[in-house]
């Protein structure tokens, strides 16, 4: 899925700030599902510049990272032991 207004394609990085559509994608899940984790406060709220809604990468990566394993919240992660 290529956004349309895909900022990498030109300028050859990622955008620090997402659209819902694009944080969604980020997450590899559809966007209603990423609204149902906004809304529970299992990802992040967005912030807002002027007029635009946007997610903040470093956020969403944070949300992310709390999300629990399939098999067990506190199971072992095997590249914790990778330098």
């Amino acid at each position: 899925m290529q956004p349309a207004n895909d900022n990498r394609r030109n300028h050859g990085f990622m955008p620090r700030g997402l659209s819902r559509a694009e944080a969604a994608f980020y997450f590899g899940i559809s966007p209603s599902l990423f609204d149902g984790l906004v809304k529970e406060g299992r990802a992040p709220s967005p912030r807002t510049v002027n007029t635009r809604t946007v997610w903040d990468v470093r956020d969403l990566d944070a949300a992310f990272d709390s999300l629990p394993y399939r098999d067990s919240p506190s199971a072992a992660k095997p590249w914790d032991d990778v330098a």
